[in-house]
């Protein structure tokens, strides 16, 4: 089995047991518990995120540099802040803590949360755009 594989297997297992698995519904009441499977799919996209991050990395280092690896490396840096926001919304979900907003204020929290979409979606631009140039040439 391919390196690959193997986590793939575990994460599509976890998948499919969430999906199935009726004692994890939500309450009669319409509240949500921690065991319902919004909770659960918010968690159980935490491995496959650091999956891609992790391969986009390896990707960037196996590519040596040069107008690819330089892109692909914009893209990895741009899904690792992506990873730490989507940690954050997690925090959120399941502790009522707000990483920005609790220390910072609501104003200086939405900033701050702005800033990071930002750096996330201009990491990546910067990257798929400088790929397309070479691709182009």
């Amino acid at each position: 089995m391919k390196p690959l594989n193997k986590p793939l297997t575990l994460v599509t297992c976890i998948f499919v047991f969430v999906l199935f698995s009726p004692s994890l519904y939500g309450q009669s009441d319409g509240s949500m518990n921690y065991m319902s499977p919004v909770m659960l799919f918010g968690i159980f996209e935490l491995p496959i995120l650091f999956l891609c991050v992790f391969y986009s990395f390896k990707t960037a280092q196996a590519l040596k540099g040069g107008i690819f690896g330089t892109g692909m490396n914009y893209l990895a840096w741009g899904f690792l802040v992506m990873a730490v926001g989507h940690i954050a919304m997690q925090i959120h979900n399941l502790f009522m803590y707000d990483v920005f907003r609790d220390p910072f204020g609501p104003t200086l929290g939405n900033v701050l949360w702005f800033i990071a979409l930002i750096v996330t979606w201009g990491l990546s631009a910067f990257g798929f755009y400088s790929i397309y140039k070479v691709s182009k040439k």
